[in-house]
């Protein structure tokens, strides 16, 4: 009886302490699991405000996302206008720049035509003028021996000028000799 009472009280002791490493044990454990809850509960709450930042982030987007299809779609309006504004001014422009090829065309051939026609009539001028300077040239040599001939007959003018003039000289001398004479001769009683 004794020795199954010590062996007893031998094994309760190996119990209790054993007892005792598996509170310590659980109390490690308990205090583990703690702190296992406590980071459990920050990261749920953490995950909570993720959700929520990605909720409102997901809302966000999607406003984003709505005006800049509204921007992108008011933008390509935007645009097809102005494609259309510019295909019809190009068009118009198109039709000016045709009008005036078509101008510059009619003006090219009348440019040519007038070029010739001013050919012509520098040729024809230049004729003309070839034909009236010879002409003025014949006119000037042919009026040089006119004043030439005229000189002449200048000269032999003025030669006979002089001469009929030297012979009016000595008549009127020989008249008055005459006069004298006949003054002196109606002085004369005799002669008379």
């Amino acid at each position: 009886g004794v020795f199954l009472y010590n062996h007893l009280q031998q094994k309760v002791r190996n119990a209790e302490a054993l007892a005792q490493k598996y509170k310590q044990q659980q109390e490690a454990l308990s205090a583990q699991l703690q702190v296992v809850y406590e980071h459990r509960s920050r990261l749920e709450r953490s995950l909570q405000k993720e959700r929520g930042e990605h909720k409102k982030t997901k809302e966000d987007f999607l406003v984003y996302k709505l005006e800049a299809q509204e921007a992108l779609n008011k933008e390509k309006q935007d645009s097809m206008n102005r494609y259309g504004a510019l295909s019809s001014q190009h068009k118009i422009l198109k039709n000016q720049h045709d009008d005036v090829k078509k101008q510059l065309l009619d003006l090219q051939l009348q440019h040519n035509s007038l070029k010739l026609e001013h050919r012509k009539s520098l040729e024809s001028h230049s004729q003309k003028f070839a034909q009236l300077q010879q002409e003025r040239d014949s006119e000037v040599t042919n009026l040089q021996d006119t004043v030439f001939k005229l000189r002449e007959e200048s000269k032999l003018l003025r030669k006979a000028h002089q001469e009929v003039h030297s012979q009016l000289l000595n008549a009127q001398a020989q008249m008055e000799e005459f006069r004298q004479l006949k003054e002196a001769l109606q002085k004369m009683p005799g002669l008379r």
